[in-house]
């Protein structure tokens, strides 16, 4: 990976606004582009995709859901949020490892919902930034959250010349933890200003199997064959067509985990804009991906001090399958990193 000094781009990169964040400094903004015109931004709080605006006919079009800098500590949708430790929730908040459990901060009634007071709620490090990179940093204390060991975590964000954004992130733990990395973005690929209906959006996913979920989004069946469903993805299909159809009306819509097949040729998603102006191809290596329709977006804040409404936005979250700590027979598609180990992933998000 290309890597430059810090102090070569800071002043053409990195930005301080006027709002303050709760620990009372200035956020910092990164923005990074490349010779098409692309732009993207990232925020130091959450390690935060705050904004990805993409040349389409000529004109850059913002694709990402976002808000106002000071709103970002204030709103619940984790728009654009690093989070972890673990993504996705674990039921019960507690889990059992190596013989011992460990309650976990409870965040969403009696379960965990990415991390708790987690990674997206704190300043990450700014350890490295150029005109299409930046490197963040965090270390997670042995008992953060209730999770063991400690973790050093790096994540990288970088902008390549075809309009593509990786993400890579890389932790390693000094115990045996549950350690589930994604970002948080949701896109909107005709209007992420306001927010249309993303159900006009089609949708393709390389996924055999799904995961069932009760109303607090906590497992209840095991994967399950997506053929003969409203589920299945595996040809291009609008998102509305199948709407809130068998399990979806638990939870107001798609807010599901899919097992990604084992097929690095293939991308793992395509999301499609309404007008079929733009598309998404998601690549990742991680063995999941969490599919959420914005089923509870309405009352966000948008950036022009508005607010968006259900479905204004799709979240596309690649990351272990959830409650994995507590589901043995899903530790072989991850989900808990040994002492001394290096968790490594990543995910790469091309506009065409």
């Amino acid at each position: 990976m290309h890597r430059l000094s810090r102090s070569a781009f800071m002043l053409k990169t990195l930005q301080k606004t006027t709002a303050l964040a709760p620990d009372n400094q200035p956020f910092q903004i990164v923005t990074l582009s490349n010779k098409n015109g692309m732009k993207v931004q990232f925020m130091d709080w959450g390690a935060t995709w705050i904004s990805c605006q993409v040349p389409v006919n000529g004109e850059l079009r913002e694709v990402l859901l976002g808000c106002r800098a000071e709103d970002y500590p204030r709103q619940s949708a984790f728009l654009g949020a690093t989070v972890g430790r673990y993504a996705n929730r674990i039921a019960n908040a507690r889990f059992e490892l190596n013989g011992q459990t460990f309650p976990l901060t409870a965040n969403q009634g009696v379960h965990q919902l990415h991390g708790g007071d987690g990674f997206d709620k704190r300043r990450w490090k700014i350890e490295k930034c150029g005109e299409n990179f930046v490197t963040f940093c965090l270390n997670s204390v042995d008992g953060d959250q209730g999770f063991p060991g400690n973790v050093e975590v790096v994540l990288d964000y970088e902008l390549s010349e075809d309009n593509a954004l990786t993400v890579r992130f890389h932790a390693t733990p000094d115990k045996d933890t549950p350690l589930n990395l994604t970002n948080h973005a949701y896109f909107n690929l005709n209007n992420a200003i306001r927010g249309c209906d993303v159900r006009g959006h089609s949708l393709q996913l390389n996924a055999d199997y799904f995961l069932p979920v009760d109303t607090d989004g906590i497992p209840n069946a095991p994967l399950k064959s997506v053929e003969g469903t409203s589920f299945d993805f595996l040809e291009e299909k609008p998102i509305g067509l199948d709407f809130l159809q068998e399990e979806q009306q638990l939870t107001k819509g798609y807010d599901h985990a899919f097992l990604l097949n084992n097929n690095a040729e293939k991308t793992c998603a395509i999301l499609t804009a309404l007008d079929r102006s733009l598309s998404l191809q998601v690549f990742t290596s991680q063995p999941a991906l969490q599919v959420y329709t914005g089923n509870y977006l309405a009352g966000v804040p948008t950036r022009l001090g508005g607010s968006y409404a259900d479905y204004a936005g799709i979240a596309l979250e690649t990351q272990a399958l959830p409650d994995t700590p507590n589901h043995p027979e899903w530790q072989q598609y991850g989900g808990i990193t040994k002492a001394g180990e290096t968790y490594r992933h990543w995910t790469t998000f091309r506009f065409i």
